[in-house]
């Protein structure tokens, strides 16, 4: 074979340089013109979702009322070893911060956030004034005096824990846990004030609840859309998604009419005489499960069908044409295709159901009140930022871990799929 000139493969070398460049540019373009066209949505999901739960999840750990109520006092506090009680100069500037807190407004939040270590020191607080003397001299003596809370060098360093610009004061009572003013460890909450824990796995008893039996129904439900002609299943699926053209408190306000002692359900059964008396169906967990479960089912119904619509009947056909048992085959064959449906499906009515305020607010009972429940009572009653943002941060730490195991899931099967 006759070999190439040196000035030909020298061409086609620069040739293929050429080539590579020019595709190398046409990609570099193209990935710039794609980063432009998305970057609104991403500038949109910055600005609208992400700042604002950094933001909430800040507030989870930021420690600003003593630090702003009594700045002279937090830098001194600063600067303490902790082992003896301050001196005069301390004393002076408790005092000094603390008039200067009242006159601003600020005594109060000084006060609740104090209250937090312990129940004492909102009362310590307000009295000391009181029994600050006029002079500038001898404010030591006449505080211990006075009250003797202030000799004890254990409230000092329960003033410099909460000085702090960062705590972890509310991240620790989400779970029931404290800091021990005595001893400093983080200990168990006396049981009449351990509330958090119970009510998280109340939340998610109740979501876990909701989401089989959305599953049960859900899954019948869009296996018979799915077998039906396009223009029947068409019509159908506007019946499914009725529900989303009510409003939400409407549609709750409608379970009580119907669930009440002398509601239309009552009423029915006891005038064909199944039951002797009203059944309690409101204002209990019963209640809450039946309107969360007709208002979150359209969302397993809806990604069910989807998977459903693209499975070949031909795979059953096939299973039961090689000896199957038509349940054999269902259960074996088209069940296992189905997996990625319940899964998203049933992803989805968990975490929009671990959310949930109104339905169970509306239609609970005390003892059936969600982890949301106690998120707007923080934040609209005692406006105690602190705790609801340490609460919020639980559900979206259970929502990321949720989504975390969905992708694994769901890789594993396309693994298996692939295999």
């Amino acid at each position: 074979m006759e070999a190439m000139p040196a000035k030909d493969v020298i061409a086609d070398a620069l040739n293929t340089t050429t080539l590579k460049q020019q595709l190398y540019q046409s990609q570099k373009v193209y990935k710039r013109r794609t980063w432009l066209l998305v970057a609104p949505l991403l500038l949109f999901i910055l600005v609208s979702f992400v700042v604002p739960i950094a933001s909430v999840l800040m507030k989870s750990v930021a420690n600003p009322e003593i630090r702003a109520g009594l700045p002279t006092l937090t830098a001194m506090l600063s600067r303490w070893d902790g082992a003896s009680l301050p001196d005069e100069a301390t004393f002076q500037a408790l005092v000094s911060d603390l008039r200067l807190a009242r006159a601003n407004g600020q005594i109060a939040s000084v006060a609740k956030r104090l209250s937090y270590e312990s129940p004492a020191y909102r009362s310590l607080i307000m009295h000391t004034l009181r029994a600050a003397p006029d002079a500038q001299s001898g404010t030591r003596a006449a505080l211990i005096e006075a009250l003797p809370q202030w000799g004890d060098v254990t409230v000092w360093r329960s003033v410099q824990r909460a000085s702090r610009p960062l705590t972890s004061y509310y991240a620790l009572a989400v779970f029931d846990r404290k800091v021990d003013i005595r001893t400093g460890q983080i200990t168990h909450l006396p049981e009449g004030q351990a509330l958090y824990v119970d009510v998280l796995l109340r939340t998610l008893l109740m979501a876990a609840v909701v989401t089989l039996i959305c599953v049960a129904l859900g899954y019948p439900l869009a296996y018979w859309l799915a077998k039906q002609p396009a223009g029947r299943a068409n019509l159908l699926m506007i019946m499914v998604l009725l529900p989303f053209w009510t409003s939400l408190i409407v549609r709750t306000a409608s379970w009580i009419v119907l669930l009440q002692s002398g509601g239309l359900i009552n009423g029915a059964l006891l005038h064909t005489g199944i039951i002797d008396k009203p059944l309690v169906l409101v204002f209990n967990r019963v209640g809450v499960y039946i309107a969360m479960t007709h208002i979150l089912l359209p969302f397993i119904v809806l990604p069910l069908y989807a998977v459903m619509k693209g499975i070949s009947p031909n795979y059953m056909r096939a299973a039961i044409s090689l000896g199957a048992h038509p349940f054999t085959a269902f259960w074996r064959v088209y069940v296992p295709q189905t997996y990625a449906g319940v899964a998203a499906g049933g992803l989805l009515v968990f975490i929009m159901a671990i959310g949930y305020y109104i339905t169970p607010a509306l239609l609970g009972g005390p003892g059936d009140q969600m982890l949301s429940y106690f998120v707007a009572f923080f934040t609209n009653t005692t406006m105690n930022w602190g705790m609801a943002a340490a609460l919020g941060s639980q559900l979206l730490i259970i929502v990321i871990l949720l989504y975390i195991v969905y992708l694994r899931v769901t890789r594993t099967q396309a693994e298996l799929a692939a295999h």
